[in-house]
């Protein structure tokens, strides 16, 4: 049994066939991790691959089941980093999977510039708002809110990471498209790949995965959207697929 502390509690992911510490009060990952772990391009034999705002480290996890390859996470918050080192020490992936705790802003200094086949970050959302609204658990705020990174700084980090032709992947609201184009090819990557994810039918999306290439040449593929919830309020077959997995 894994050491769990506090409230936290352990958690299944079926389709993976893996376990994960998780806390309603610190963190629990959402379907926006999931479908980003699946979504980006990954070598499956062999490759270095890294993930930003790691939180409870659930998207290394997900990832140690599409590659053999090494992958690191860095997580920024000590109570999530400890999470994830214990979510991976359970599921027995200490020989491939990493947990940092630090700053990502760190990170090509020291971890090396051009290191990396793979980056993927599911950052904060959203822009700093007025300290009369931020979510007092600190916790959640920095998860939000670009507290202790923006937009950019997740961009620029990543292109710093990866190497020349490889893959960097993020999920965030569609609303900051435009930002986000601007921003990749700014730091040299092209954004090569993207998915609207749509919470019903006839709703508008509330998601976006996007993929870009270091130094690929432009051309940009918009691919099929993702529906979540049928008419029902069930999840559609292609999301329980992806959650449940085909059985």
């Amino acid at each position: 049994m894994a050491d769990l502390k506090d409230d936290e509690r352990l958690d299944y992911l079926l389709a993976e066939n893996l376990r994960i510490i998780q806390s309603p009060t610190v963190f629990s990952f959402s379907l926006d991790a999931v479908l980003l772990s699946r979504f980006v391009y990954v070598p499956i034999q062999k490759g270095n691959l890294i993930d930003l705002c790691s939180g409870n480290g659930v998207i290394p996890l997900f990832l140690s089941k599409r590659t053999k390859g090494r992958i690191t996470g860095v997580e920024i918050q000590e109570r999530l980093y400890d999470m994830a080192v214990r979510s991976i020490a359970y599921n027995g992936l200490e020989s491939r999977l990493e947990m940092i705790h630090g700053d990502l802003k760190d990170m090509p200094s020291r971890l090396g510039y051009g290191k990396f086949d793979v980056v993927t970050c599911n950052p904060p959302y959203f822009k700093t708002p007025p300290a009369s609204e931020i979510n007092e658990n600190e916790h959640f705020a920095i998860a939000r809110h670009e507290i202790l990174c923006t937009l950019e700084d997740t961009i620029r980090v990543s292109a710093a990471l990866a190497k020349a032709g490889g893959k960097v992947a993020f999920v965030h609201r569609p609303e900051r498209l435009n930002d986000m184009i601007e921003l990749m090819r700014k730091y040299r990557l092209e954004p090569k790949r993207l998915k609207f994810v749509y919470p019903k039918e006839g709703k508008e999306a509330n998601t976006m995965l996007v993929e870009a290439i270091k130094d690929g040449q432009p051309g940009l593929k918009i691919l099929p959207p993702l529906i979540v919830y049928d008419g029902n309020n069930e999840y559609t077959p292609e999301v329980r697929e992806i959650l449940y997995g085909r059985n």
